[in-house]
């Protein structure tokens, strides 16, 4: 960029020439920032057509505010120079940015210091003038102020240069990115995949890297995530690959600033290629602290040990203590083997789930908590084995395993231990469409970490859901410490059965949601007809008893192939006037000073819903969401969305409940906790939307 190698040229040149009072203008102080007009010139020479200012801010500790392309969120500068005399433009430059990240959000721009260069092309050359400039700054602490000022310098006709001045915009002016002949740079690669997810850069530089950054512009309102960036062996070949997280409508063109140390270099509309650039090689995860990896252990246990409270695995607790009120008069080893069967029917299936996780991580997938309930064939899988246990404790039929089989568990000391391992491995896979406090804070450390952080976090987290039957291993007493078993056992078990009847009912409804309510219809209708057929077995042979079960289990798991899903119904009958979730809008809705509160659900999630009953639907909330400055937006995870699953990672979040608040006071969000409050989301929007930092003004 000539202009900015001219500014520090020039003013280097003057740091040494003679000089008198400088040039500058008064100072805008705020809470967050002292502002100044400098100008490298005492006046404005004799025939003089040029002169060399600059915007000076000193940002308070913790704030900071943004290169002109911001980020995901966030506004560049803007100054308004109508009212200055005797200038015909302005070329404002902006250094190279630093990347922050806050609340998930990728935001580039600057922190304690920065000049931006300013050339000033005169309209009259050798007559005075004068610059005024209009300052219009957003500066972002864990708050966002708006700043609104004036600055202006008038500069008479007249010769002098001040010394401080001139170095410090000529050091500033050394930042600005030059253009890649002067950066020695060679090919420029980028490519954009076909589902605009992400964009992959090689850029070739014959004096190598040392540990560059990239930072991509492509239209005002896409923003891209943090870049995955590899080098090759000699360090001349750069490959990155950056996350979409927003696209804008009319983006482009492509623009690539690269920083490294302290040089930096644009290059202005690159071509798109055919094919994706090759990465020279992949880099395994960072290894964690010890400190950091014991705190997110215990985080994943308290969550674990969390969720044995949420409605999700109530139907499952209800059972194993059903079972345990029967079995009193059991001995203390075989009360002890029992409960540990079920703690490691817990921790069989959380090890299976980390396995999972990596293999479909090693295979490129996305993946998240509770997203199997995505699934239609694991629903129905599900409905069927809800639906057999409700009959078994409705007293249709007993569930029972083969004599010999009992006859070897009762050698080895007790009855039902294969219920017991399975009761455990149920009450984790019921957990998973729930999202305790805590749990979302260790996904995300384990979702982005190595292999071994997957492995321990979701050891630690089955540590925390298996606790209670651990502890009735440690101590079998408190088994006869239940009521003794009689005819109310009876009424009770009613009561259970109705419990899993009902969970069964959620799936279903949860089946209808990511399908279609007619799949949902026929798999309880194929349900209820297998259960039908093991009543009547004792009428039926084995072989037409098991080749009907095995039929309809068979017919339902083909029906997701064969039935369309239907198309998932609008929010727009309900109070609050939800729209849809559009990550790219959000920006531009902040930027035109609305507030808004944004709510990632699924069916199948029931924290979600209890959020949305208890205090998103309800006053006083409900009343704000629907009154003017809120913009209410719904993204609906209960089908795969990539769009959603990027941006929950991109804040490092892989399950939801998740919730965040966006304003003119906070344009980079808030988020909320997964169990929400009135007093926590009304704070949010309040804070958003700028009257918390009104009246902290």
């Amino acid at each position: 960029m000539p202009i900015a190698r001219t500014l520090a040229l020039i003013a280097f040149g003057w740091i040494w020439a003679s000089a008198t009072l400088a040039e500058q203008s008064d100072t805008f102080s705020s809470q967050a920032v002292e502002a100044r007009l400098i100008v490298a010139e005492d006046g404005v020479a004799p025939d003089a057509r040029f002169l060399s200012a600059g915007l000076e801010l000193l940002l308070k500790d913790g704030w900071k505010t943004y290169w002109r392309s911001p980020g995901e969120v966030g506004l560049p500068p803007e100054i308004d120079w109508s009212a200055s005399r005797n200038v015909e433009s302005v070329e404002f430059q902006y250094p190279a940015p630093d990347r922050f990240r806050a609340f998930g959000i990728e935001n580039f721009g600057y922190a304690k210091a920065v000049t931006f260069p300013i050339g000033i092309t005169l309209t009259d050359p050798g007559q005075p003038a004068v610059l005024d400039a209009r300052v219009s700054l957003l500066i972002c602490s864990e708050i966002c102020l708006p700043a609104d000022f004036d600055l202006t310098v008038d500069m008479p006709a007249g010769t002098g240069i001040d010394r401080d001045s001139a170095a410090e915009i000529a050091a500033w002016a050394a930042r600005v990115p030059v253009d890649p002949a002067s950066g020695g740079l060679g090919e420029t690669t980028a490519f954009l995949d076909a589902d605009t997810t992400a964009l992959t850069v090689e850029i070739v530089r014959a004096d190598g890297w040392t540990e560059p950054d990239v930072f991509a512009e492509y239209g005002p309102y896409t923003a891209f995530g943090a870049p995955d960036i590899r080098l090759s062996d000699d360090g001349t070949r750069l490959w990155a690959q950056l996350p979409i997280l927003a696209l804008d409508d009319m983006a482009g063109p492509l623009w690539l600033t690269v920083t490294d140390g302290d040089r930096a270099i644009t290059v202005e509309d690159v071509p798109l290629a055919a094919a994706e650039p090759v990465p020279p090689y992949r880099a395994e995860a960072p290894a964690r602290s010890l400190a950091v990896l014991g705190s997110m252990l215990a985080i994943a246990f308290l969550g674990g040990l969390i969720l044995n409270a949420m409605p999700c695995v109530l139907p499952v607790l209800s059972i194993k203590l059903t079972s345990a009120m029967k079995h009193t008069d059991r001995a203390p080893t075989q009360v002890r083997i029992g409960f540990l069967m079920t703690a490691a029917g817990t921790m069989a299936f959380m090890w299976f789930l980390a396995a999972v996780i990596l293999s479909l991580q090693a295979l490129g997938f996305a993946v998240g908590w509770g997203v199997q309930f995505q699934n239609p064939y694991f629903l129905i899988a599900l409905l069927f084995v809800l639906g057999f246990f409700a009959a078994n404790l409705f007293g249709v039929f007993e569930i029972v395993l083969p004599a010999g089989a009992m006859t070897r568990l009762a050698n080895a000391g007790g009855r039902g231990y294969a219920g017991d391992l399975a009761t455990g491995a149920f009450a984790a896979i019921l957990a998973t469409p729930c999202s305790a406090p805590l749990l979302g804070t260790a996904l995300a450390f384990a979702l982005t970490g190595s292999a071994s952080d997957v492995v321990l976090i979701f050891t630690a987290m089955g540590l925390g859901l298996a606790l209670p039957y651990l502890a009735v291993a440690v101590w079998p007493g408190m088994v006869r410490a239940l009521p003794r078993p009689g005819r109310w056992m009876t009424g009770l078990k009613i009561v259970l059965g109705l419990l899993l009847a009902a969970t069964a009912a959620w799936l279903a409804w949860v089946l209808a949601g990511v399908a279609s309510l007619r799949l949902a219809v026929i798999v309880v209708a194929l349900v209820l007809a297998a259960i039908f057929v093991v009543w009547q077995a004792r009428r039926l042979t084995a072989a037409a008893a098991l080749g009907a079960l095995v039929l309809s289990t068979a017919v339902a798991m083909a029906m997701p192939a064969v039935l369309q899903p239907d198309i998932r119904a609008s929010a727009s009958t309900e109070v609050i006037p939800w729209t849809a979730f559009d990550r790219a809008a959000i920006p531009r809705l902040v930027a035109g000073g609305e507030t808004v509160f944004l709510d990632i659900t699924a069916d199948w999630c029931l924290t979600c819903k209890a959020n949305k009953t208890l205090v998103i639907d309800r006053s006083p909330v409900a009343d704000r969401l629907a009154g003017p400055g809120v913009i209410p937006m719904l993204a609906d995870w209960t089908r795969p969305d990539p769009a959603i699953q990027a941006f929950l990672e991109s804040h490092g979040r892989y399950g939801i409940p998740f919730n965040m608040v966006f304003g003119p006071s906070a344009p980079e969000g808030i988020a909320l906790p997964e169990v929400l409050t009135t007093d926590a989301v009304l704070s949010a929007i309040d804070a958003a939307s700028g009257q918390v930092a009104a009246v902290r003004q």
